[in-house]
């Protein structure tokens, strides 16, 4: 029976690794210890790199998904130390690594990752997640075991019972566009492995203990001038590309033509002035959201070959389903579409690793420049003027006005009770129509606006506290989440390069004004890091669109196909799908507005037919 659900669940997950694939079957302690993986080669393509891989002694067992980019300092350190390989992998690195070093190895690593590492002497499964939680870890444990996947489906194969849908967790996402938040999944038992966090299960007592390892910090902050500041920011970037450049097979970019991305391929370009470089680009032809003039700019200025495509709405009718199977859980809106074609486009042409600009907003201050928690800290500080001079200036950029960040600064510092107060007086609802409040109650569903406040606090360091929130909280996990199910579901690797402990532990403890200047200007420190890199016309754009999609009319033109998914029946006691169907023909003859809630009520109505029928 075990053997059946191993296969059916490594099938879920013949597009994350399609080059190989390996399991070991053992008893421990009356137990069944089964450790499987599919492999995307990467680093070694030889037989060497096979998984589940084991110590030389026979004591240790693991399963590795991701890359450690500093394998090979590892290693040579390693092999100072007199330990002996029998490959060029970073599998077996982080193997060794773990003999060695136990657990103080995760500090050391640079890399994204999730593992779980059997020790047969001690009888425990060891596991951990990257600081940022690039790659993931799934895991559900219950009295009759312990199991874990990097994707919900290969986990929930693995078990005997049929899943159930969280009703919060939906409720959270249908109303406000929640998800992606905490541990909790759309499904009930099954559980996220936190980002920076480590497990422990122990076979003999059945217990399971979680740990985090890294976690952001925005205090000391660092004396260094703007100057100063720029050029250790660009030498730690160039860095950590460098070392992300570390691959066997073929490598290319994701370029969207904001400011992140296009510091990206600057600095690959930078690095290996005389490398073939290809980049791959979603257009949105014709649209006010068009990228293109960009993308131009930054493939002329870099030499690389442009690789672009556009998107009409029959294409995501088409693929819809399999977008929505690839991601696994509901998401947010279209654009996630986008990134999935661009992936498909990198495969295409022979990628099977790309660089990404994600993370950057998170690090350097972008978005809209957190106006509240800045505004916040000044006074705190006492700089009252200041305050009341970057809200006006604040105010002048494109899409902003002074009073949407008079609001964020408010906002900041009401307590629980009168935010819930407000946002109701602002004409939100917490049970509209289409939802049944009363058989959410009686389920136990809490009907609130979600709240997310930073778990770090320090008068004067609001913004740095909310970067740090963003990172672990709502906000970079889904995007997270995004990029690995759209990369892997076209057997592509995709790395970031922002996304390192040592930027984040830099970036985080500085002066906030280096990353949202005064005068309103977002990710200022990185801008003047990527002069004479990157374009200054990308460096001095005012507006900001990345992978954004012409989504309303996209889904306008599809009416007559949403109806049709609307209308199935999914049996949902506290979805009014009448009222749903009602509500979206209001939208379509222009009698209520467009909004992100319709590209909600169609992800999870799909969703949720595909995944428990109805």
């Amino acid at each position: 029976m075990l053997e059946r659900r191993l296969q059916a669940s490594l099938e879920l997950m013949q597009r994350r690794g399609p080059d190989d694939e390996g399991r070991e079957l053992f008893g421990l302690d009356g137990w069944t210890i089964a450790l499987a993986q599919r492999r995307l080669a990467v680093i070694d393509l030889s037989a060497a790199g096979h998984q589940p891989m084991w110590s030389s002694d026979g004591r240790f067992c693991m399963v590795f998904n991701g890359e450690i980019y500093n394998y090979r300092e590892l290693r040579r350190e390693l092999q100072a130390m007199g330990r002996q390989f029998r490959s060029t992998s970073d599998t077996e690195v982080l193997l060794q690594a773990w003999e060695v070093w136990g657990a103080a190895t995760l500090p050391r690593l640079i890399g994204m990752f999730s593992f779980v590492l059997l020790d047969r002497q001690t009888r425990q499964l060891h596991g951990a997640r990257d600081a940022f939680g690039i790659k993931p870890l799934y895991y559900h444990v219950d009295t009759q075991g312990f199991g874990f996947a990097s994707e919900i489906p290969a986990l929930l194969a693995l078990r005997p019972n049929k899943p159930t849908l969280d009703w919060q967790s939906a409720y959270d996402y249908l109303l406000h566009g929640s998800y992606d938040t905490g541990t909790r999944t759309f499904f009930k038992e099954v559980h996220e492995l936190p980002a920076g966090h480590r497990f422990c299960y122990d076979t003999g007592s059945g217990e399971l203990t979680l740990s985090a390892w890294w976690q952001p910090t925005i205090a000391p902050v660092q004396r260094l001038s703007l100057d100063e500041a720029a050029e250790e920011l660009r030498r730690l970037l160039l860095d950590s590309v460098r070392l992300q450049l570390r691959s066997d097979v073929p490598l290319g970019a994701a370029l969207s033509g904001g400011l992140d991305s296009s510091a990206i391929v600057a600095c690959m370009r930078h690095l290996e002035p005389d490398a073939t470089l290809h980049t791959f680009s979603f257009i949105a032809s014709g649209s006010a959201v068009s990228e293109e003039r960009w993308v131009d700019l930054v493939n002329d200025k870099a030499g690389a070959t442009a690789h672009k495509l556009e998107i009409e709405p029959q294409e995501l009718a088409a693929d819809l389903d399999d977008l929505i199977v690839a991601q696994g859980e509901p998401f947010g809106s279209t654009s996630i579409y986008a990134q999935y074609r661009v992936f498909r486009l990198a495969r295409e042409h022979g990628m099977v690793v790309t660089l990404d600009g994600q993370g950057a907003d998170e690090l350097c201050g972008g978005y809209v420049g957190y106006p509240g928690p800045r505004i916040r800290s000044l006074l705190e500080l006492g700089h009252w003027g200041h305050a009341a001079a970057f809200l006006k200036a604040w105010g002048q950029w494109p899409g902003r006005t002074p009073m949407d960040g008079l609001k964020a600064a408010v906002a900041e510092f009401l307590g629980d009770g009168a935010y819930q107060l407000l946002r109701q007086l602002n004409g939100a609802q917490l049970s509209p129509s289409w939802l049944d409040g009363n058989m959410l109650g009686e389920a136990g569903v809490l009907p609130r606006f979600p709240l997310h406040r930073p778990f770090l606090s320090a008068p004067g360091r609001r913004m740095a506290a909310e970067l740090a929130r963003s990172l672990h909280g709502l906000g970079l996990p889904g995007l997270l989440r995004h990029g690995d199910r759209n990369s892997m579901r076209f057997s592509v690797e995709s790395r970031v390069p922002f996304l390192t402990t040592a930027l984040a532990d830099f970036l985080l403890t500085l002066p906030e004004d280096y990353l949202v200047a005064p005068n309103g200007e977002t990710k200022h420190l990185l801008r003047r890091a990527m002069r004479g890199l990157v374009p200054d016309e990308i460096l001095n754009r005012r507006d900001k669109i990345g992978f954004a999609t012409p989504e309303k009319d996209w889904l306008m033109q599809m009416a007559p196909q949403v109806r049709d998914w609307l209308r199935q029946p999914l049996n949902l006691p506290f979805l009014r799908q009448d009222e749903i169907l009602k509500a979206f023909d209001q939208v379509v003859a222009g009698q209520r507005p467009f909004s992100w809630q319709v590209w909600r009520w169609i992800n999870f109505t799909r969703w949720h037919a595909r995944q428990f029928g109805g």
